[in-house]
């Protein structure tokens, strides 16, 4: 339940163009985000996980969780794009294309990649000969990003049979995907191991929106994330685990994400409307947040933040 009136309002303000997908799509906005999962890499179930948190999947009590994605459509131009091709690609893809207004030859006109970790780029072995084999699909990459898909098996098997080209991408330097949106990266510090680690802007004719599901610390990013979010109307962030100790077997030091407690600290200074663009996502399976009940889901939207959930949409 919302504290106040006021913040009520403000909420309803800012997420006017909010909604779950609808049924009648021509009543969508003509430029908008989807959200296609909002799970961490290994998806929620996650394979052999017999605590309480994926029991509760198992025993019919919570549904399926894509892994974390973002779709961008222009419906007037008749084109997709994709944030991040996870293990779920096919689904993901077919929840996109649906937007479509009219048959493209084209699979999707763009997959934009964050960085090398497994949730982030292993859905691109769907273009593949063994599935798709699809023709020139246009993949956005940074420098170690396209590297380690070139230099590797089997994604290298993408680029010498034409399934994938690159579009090189340069640390905050924007693509003008069309007419009506651009797309313009970022770096963040994020455990590079294979690639370097990249948020998004997203910018379309009315609003804008950030997306950065990967980061190890806020502190240790050399931008403010509170002024960055001044900036835009939406941000899509980093809400891997709950607290400290979410995994009680693991160093968790060695797997660095902001604890949504540390971010809910970090934005308590906020004006309510600026917490009102804040959505939370990529949430590993011990999450509380991703369970439809949890109480630690109503706090948080007490505390004026939100969680992202899939087929939301966002108009831009």
């Amino acid at each position: 339940m919302f504290r106040s009136l006021k913040y009520l309002i403000i909420v309803l303000l800012l997420v006017g163009e909010i909604s779950a997908i609808a049924q009648n799509k021509t009543d969508l906005p003509e430029q908008f985000i989807v959200i296609l999962g909002i799970a961490q890499d290994a998806g929620y179930p996650q394979s052999a996980c017999e605590k309480e948190c994926c029991k509760a999947f198992w025993e019919g009590k919570e549904t399926k969780k894509l892994v974390s994605c973002l779709g961008i459509v222009d419906r007037s131009a008749n084109q997709i794009w994709m944030l991040d091709a996870t293990p779920d690609f096919k689904e993901q893809l077919k929840l996109l294309k649906e937007f479509q207004t009219d048959k493209s030859t084209q699979l999707i006109d763009g997959i934009f990649i964050t960085h090398a970790h497994i949730g982030h780029y292993t859905g691109l072995m769907d273009l593949g000969r063994e599935a798709i084999g699809s023709d020139k699909t246009p993949v956005y990459a940074m420098p170690r990003m396209k590297s380690f898909l070139q230099n590797n098996g089997p994604w290298s098997q993408l680029v010498n049979l034409n399934n994938i080209v690159f579009n090189d991408l340069k640390n905050e330097s924007t693509v003008q995907l069309n007419d009506n949106i651009n797309i313009t990266p970022f770096l963040v510090p994020h455990r590079d191991e294979f690639s370097e680690t990249v948020g998004y802007k997203i910018s379309g004719p009315k609003k804008s929106a950030i997306f950065i599901p990967d980061i190890d610390k806020w502190n240790q990013w050399d931008k403010d994330i509170t002024q960055e979010i001044a900036k835009i109307d939406y941000a899509f962030l980093d809400g891997t685990f709950y607290k400290n100790g979410e995994l009680p077997n693991r160093d968790m030091s060695l797997i660095p994400h902001p604890f949504i407690e540390e971010s809910i600290q970090t934005f308590s200074k906020m004006e309510q409307i600026e917490k009102a663009k804040i959505f939370f996502i990529h949430f590993n399976h011990t999450n509380p947040l991703l369970k439809s009940n949890a109480k630690e889901l109503k706090e948080l939207q007490e505390k004026g933040l939100n969680i992202a959930n899939e087929k939301q949409i966002f108009g831009i």
